[in-house]
């Protein structure tokens, strides 16, 4: 296009959005509507706009994608609506723009809760268009380009979330070349004396390495071409600082002592042209064993494909040959946006196995309850596997280090490593702790009574096994857990009707509102406290005409005494019940003592042998002083493992609840038993501190102790 004519296009507008009418549309509403507001840097905004759509045209993205990038920011920044937005530019533009609105009021540096929601409604809008998480990719490299003009507090809040989610994310989907500059320029705010050291150390050796790094890249073009490779490339690459930094920190070396600080690329037409050129690699140089890796035959998850070997100079000097084909050389750039730049187009939906693993991550939402857990999942999930095993038939797994055999066994399936007695490896028995290492042939010896272990918990290294092994421990206690369950009902409704109640369709109405699919599984929630009893009556009180079961009705008024029908008396709370102001209660006059009134839950079981003459009618008010506390005891029965009793006082601190006394007993071989007094407020406290407690992956259960005190009564 002759920008001469195109008098109404401000500079800074680029020719390659002034040479398409679509782009050039999108930038003239966004420059419109961004018109007067500044960036951080005192730039007009649009120009980060223009950053963003400029990323998404290198990795090869359509105009509609482009054009999203250039109206990224207008539902959140301006009055537009999304309407109006469609009417402009069409529904799937104003899905992605929509799409990225929503991914950046999520914070993912939050409490555990609110992280976890963010993490599933991320997932979600991949799983539905993966281009918005491109598009946020794209915004988020661009905004730490220019980290520097934003206040220290901030630059270092974005950094992080940029090394825990948004690198990782890249690096999922493949993305090299996001991936490398966001861990780089993350690295220089979180940790800038270490930054400036490997690059001091870096620039120091620049001249000597560009001099040794040509000299292999002559030798070996000339070895190539020899032999009738003269389409293969050869080119020295550097070496990001991060990736840098981070090996000589997990493997305790020094900088000289890295192996890849200095790497040679090789790019050939075929795939038989990279073995042939790793033949000519070795035959020049003598390589070092164990460090060939073969990622062509065995791609990592992201699709990353090559050939990895490191070879030793003559002057000593270990040096990274990394050789693969065009197309892998693409998709190591630009990963799951290889396809957009030189292949076929999508429309942006899941395509085949290049997303398992999103497709993994949303199926986990619905199966884990427990947000630290899906959390522990979800960052493992984001990180490459290192180890890749084989089962008897052949196929590959791939595994984080330090992964078991029952990983493996549960990685395979879950009703395998439910039953999983024994395990070969490599034609030898080895113990079910073993480490797999990479090229492993695992052979898993089943047995339909076995079942997992306790102390499986404390080796196993995915989370998604130690998921599976809690989850049969608590299914363990199925029975238990509905008896507890229907009981905690039958308290709260009482027993006229409640069988045919649990019988209902009205009921299994409750169970799916609530998320369970029967409601026997509602009942067994109900029994180790995922789910509280208020909660399942409220929303029984929603529809009650569509149920016989009379409920109990809501509190009286409010009195002005806490407890209504003692005023004047000398009265103490029970200390075998100790019960909690919004339940049932029942005075006792005490015997020789002066104490006064006894007062006890009315399901005590002290109150058996007590006579009906000493029973007094009294009930709580509404009127309850929030700085009373009442002690009451619970014991929680969970999966012994270091740091399991920390965990729980820890979720009772985050409730802002007092602990007066902690023990745990612990046996091998079995489940620990914490023994805790904490200090409640009424029952609805108590009752959210049980939820919390038993939502934990390795809690079993979670019970209210009442001691028999009944002589004393």
């Amino acid at each position: 296009m002759d920008r001469e004519v195109e008098d109404d296009l401000p500079s800074y507008c680029p020719d390659w959005i002034a040479s398409e009418p679509f782009l050039k549309k999108a930038f003239d509403f966004a420059d419109r509507l961004h018109r007067g507001q500044l960036r951080a840097s005192g730039e007009p905004y649009i120009m980060h706009p223009i950053a963003v759509a400029g990323l998404l045209r290198d990795l090869g993205g359509s105009n509609a994608l482009i054009a999203a990038g250039l109206l990224h920011d207008i539902l959140e920044d301006t009055d537009t609506t999304p309407e109006q937005l469609e009417a402009e530019f069409g529904v799937e533009v104003t899905r992605l723009v929509q799409g990225v609105t929503k991914l950046s009021k999520f914070n993912f540096g939050s409490k555990t809760e609110r992280q976890a929601e963010n993490f599933r409604r991320m997932f979600m809008a991949m799983a539905q268009d993966f281009r918005v998480i491109v598009v946020k990719l794209a915004d988020r490299l661009h905004n730490m380009r220019t980290l520097h003009y934003l206040p220290p507090a901030k630059q270092q809040a974005i950094a992080r979330e940029t090394m825990e989610i948004f690198a990782p994310l890249a690096n999922r989907l493949g993305i090299g070349q996001f991936k490398w500059e966001l861990e780089d320029l993350a690295f220089k705010y979180l940790e800038p004396e270490q930054y400036r050291r490997i690059q001091s150390l870096v620039a120091d050796t620049r001249a000597k390495r560009e001099e040794q790094i040509n000299a292999v890249v002559q030798a070996l073009k000339e070895r190539l071409d020899r032999l009738g490779l003269t389409h293969a490339s050869v080119y020295g690459r550097p070496k990001h600082l991060y990736g840098i930094y981070s090996k000589m920190l997990r493997q305790g070396k020094g900088y000289e002592e890295i192996y890849d600080v200095l790497a040679v690329r090789i790019i050939t037409e075929t795939i038989d042209e990279c073995y042939r050129a790793l033949a000519v690699v070795h035959d020049a140089y003598k390589p070092i064993p164990g460090r060939f890796k073969d990622y062509i035959a065995l791609p990592k998850a992201n699709r990353y494909q090559s050939l990895h070997t490191t070879i030793v100079l003559p002057t000593g000097q270990p040096i990274e040959v990394q050789i693969r084909t065009q197309e892998m050389h693409q998709i190591a750039e630009y990963g799951v946006a290889a396809h957009w730049k030189y292949k076929e187009s999508t429309n942006g939906m899941m395509p085949d196995e290049r997303f398992v693993w999103l497709r993994q991550l949303v199926e986990w939402q619905k199966e884990y309850k427990d947000d630290q857990e899906y959390l522990e999942s979800v960052k493992e999930d984001l990180f490459d596997s290192e180890v890749y095993v084989f089962s008897p038939k052949g196929d590959v797994y791939q595994l984080p280090r330090g992964a078991t055999p029952v990983d493996f066994a549960y990685r395979v399936h879950t009703e395998l490593g439910n039953h999983c007695c024994g395990a070969i490896v490599n034609q030898k028995m080895v113990p079910l702790n073993t480490e797999l290492q990479n090229g492993d042939i695992v052979m898993i010896l089943r047995n339909n009574n076995a079942h997992p272990s306790l102390d499986w918990i404390n080796f196993v290294a995915t989370n998604s096994a130690k998921h599976r092994i809690r989850q049969w421990f608590k299914r363990y206690h199925r029975e238990e857990n509905i008896a507890r369950g229907t009981s905690l009902l039958e308290k709260e409704l009482g027993k006229n009707g409640l069988e045919a109640l649990l019988r209902s369709e009205q009921m299994l109405k409750i169970a799916e509102r609530c998320n369970y699919h029967s409601v026997d599984d509602l009942l067994a929630a109900l029994g180790y406290g995922e789910i509280s009893v208020l909660s399942v009556v409220n929303k029984l009180r929603e529809h009650p005409a569509q149920q016989s079961l009379k409920l109990p009705s809501s509190p009286t008024a409010p009195s002005k005494t806490p407890i209504v029908g003692l005023e004047g008396l000398l009265h103490h709370i029970a200390s075998c019940c100790k019960p909690l102001p919004g339940e049932p209660i029942i005075g006792v006059v005490t015997q020789g003592s002066n104490r006064g009134i006894s007062i006890h839950h009315q399901d005590c079981v002290n109150l058996k042998n007590v006579p009906p003459d000493r029973l007094v009618p009294i009930r709580w008010s509404e009127c309850q002083n929030k700085q009373t506390i009442y002690p009451v005891d619970i014991e929680v029965t969970a999966i012994d493992r270091v740091g399991v009793m920390k965990d729980v006082l820890a979720r009772v601190a985050d409730n802002k609840v007092n602990v007066r006394n902690a023990s745990v007993d612990t046996a091998p071989g079995q489940a620990a038993v914490i023994k805790l007094t904490i200090d409640i407020t009424d029952r609805a406290q108590f009752e959210k501190v049980c939820s919390q407690i038993q939502k934990m992956s390795d809690v079993l259960s979670v019970r209210r102790v009442i001691k028999d005190n009944s002589a004393r009564v």
